[in-house]
């Protein structure tokens, strides 16, 4: 009866539990024992499925940490993951049931340490570099003089203030201000927004698009700077149509962004000054200029004012230009006339020898081609023909008479003007015009008294006004003519 009675086996009575039921007790004592971890590590593998999620390893020298960042932490880290950065993440472990694995839930994440932070950047800058994103070749030229600035920076700062006291000293512009963060989560992506913004501005609205752009910001430690190092602030300025200037930090501090726009400056105040000239420069050198100009332009005209007259003093006169025509004409209308008697002479005479021969008794002999011949020459010999060529002659006589007539008429008139021009002149230059001015002149007779000594050897003297003379010691003369006097020095007559 012992013998069909089985003894218990130890452990038997220990309850059983389902697969389920023994993850959630690992899960809930991993949680409750790693509630709040910060693990240091190299990061992995990192994987960003469509869902949001980032997927990474935590590793170090022996151990790989499995790490999930789920998708509403993931948009808000200023730090994204990349592989092999080190950092320091902060989270909470718990398991993954499906798989029979623990993992770290990543709050949030942070490069562990300045070292890591310049690896992560060092790493980023080869990464466009190779890209071509800070090759000389695609940066744009400033324009000289922006009618439109666009300011991407915080409203609330120093920065803005330097910049527009800075514009409004050296040449005021019109000024467009985008508030973005300048440090922290927000930065990077407020400032792609921004310099993208502006790009999309349509040219000519009533939001004018700007032609330069400026980001900038004061100086600080490169954890405030790092906004400006994120990757897509880099490619924004990159993909800029417009011109930009970075003025991030002092002239020490250096970001992505400084490599990739088009200029970089030390400080904000600086990209003020290359963004527009000095206005005063600029009217002293159009002043400047306008003096060269006007300079340059009384020199050429002198210049060429001179080398006028130099031409115009080797050219000879008109009138010696017309004196060999003139004398010609002269000649030939002296000629005209003795040559038209001779030759109207030389043809009656032919005529009179040819009518000689033409004798009655001589035409009645004249048959058959004589008398045609005789005929034809009688029909040339037509009294109409040689009337008009008379005509002609005449008419061309008239008008070369009148041409000469009109020729010695200007001549002689011009020597009319000529002759009466001297004589003004030395009506001019007489005596009997300074009499008119209320001179006078002392005679003895026929001789002039020019000096004292002479006037008391003088028996009687007379005294020429400009109406007449007048003697002294006895009564005025009648208003008769005054006697002729011998023509004054220098007259023509």
């Amino acid at each position: 009866m012992s013998d069909l009675i089985d003894e218990p086996t130890p452990g038997l009575n220990a309850p059983e539990f389902t697969v389920t039921e023994i993850s959630g007790a690992v899960k809930r004592v991993i949680e409750g024992e790693f509630a709040h971890v910060r693990v240091r590590g190299e990061i992995g593998r990192v994987s960003r499925p469509r869902s949001g999620h980032i997927y990474l390893d935590l590793k170090d020298d022996r151990n790989v940490l499995s790490a999930v960042i789920w998708k509403g932490v993931a948009n808000r880290l200023a730090t994204q993951p990349e592989e092999g950065l080190e950092v320091v993440a902060t989270g909470r472990l718990t398991t993954f049931g499906g798989q029979s694995k623990y993992q770290m839930v990543i709050e949030d994440i942070a490069p562990a340490g300045m070292g890591a932070l310049m690896a992560m950047l060092e790493k980023r800058k080869k990464q466009l570099e190779a890209e071509g994103l800070f090759a000389p070749a695609r940066k744009r030229p400033l324009p000289y003089l922006p009618e439109v600035i666009g300011v991407i920076t915080s409203p609330s700062g120093a920065v803005i203030r330097d910049i527009l006291h800075r514009l409004r000293d050296r040449f005021p512009r019109k000024v467009l201000i985008w508030p973005v963060a300048v440090q922290g989560a927000n930065c990077a992506p407020e400032v792609a927004r921004a310099i993208q913004g502006f790009n999309r501005l349509t040219p000519g609205g009533a939001l004018p698009r700007p032609d330069l752009l400026i980001v900038a910001r004061g100086g600080g430690s490169i954890e405030d700077l790092w906004g400006f190092n994120e990757e897509i602030v880099a490619r924004a300025a990159a993909a800029s149509e417009i011109p930009l200037i970075s003025a991030v930090g002092h002239e020490t501090d250096t970001t992505l962004i400084d490599f990739v726009a088009d200029r970089r400056a030390p400080t904000p105040t600086a990209a003020a000054e290359l963004a527009v000239p000095v206005r005063m420069e600029l009217m002293a050198g159009l002043d400047g200029q306008g003096a060269r100009l006007s300079h340059a332009a009384t020199q050429v005209l002198s210049l060429r004012g001179q080398r006028l007259r130099d031409l115009s003093r080797a050219l000879p006169k008109p009138a010696t230009l017309v004196e060999s025509a003139r004398q010609r004409l002269d000649s030939w209308g002296d000629r005209l006339g003795p040559s038209l008697s001779l030759a109207a002479q030389r043809k009656r005479v032919q005529f009179s020898e040819a009518s000689a021969s033409l004798r009655p008794a001589a035409l009645t002999r004249l048959t058959g081609d004589a008398r045609r011949r005789l005929n034809e020459r009688a029909a040339r010999l037509d009294p109409a023909l040689l009337d008009r060529e008379i005509d002609r002659k005449g008419r061309d006589l008239a008008r070369v008479t009148q041409r000469l007539s009109l020729v010695s008429g200007g001549q002689i008139k011009h020597w009319r003007q000529e002759l009466d021009a001297l004589d003004r002149t030395r009506q001019t230059l007489g005596y009997r015009e300074t009499l008119k001015r209320g001179y006078a002149v002392v005679w003895s007779g026929a001789q002039v008294i020019t000096t004292r000594a002479e006037a008391e050897q003088s028996p009687a003297l007379e005294i020429e006004f400009q109406d007449g003379r007048f003697k002294l010691g006895g009564a005025a003369p009648k208003a008769a003519r005054a006697k002729p006097e011998p023509p004054e020095q220098g007259s023509l007559f």
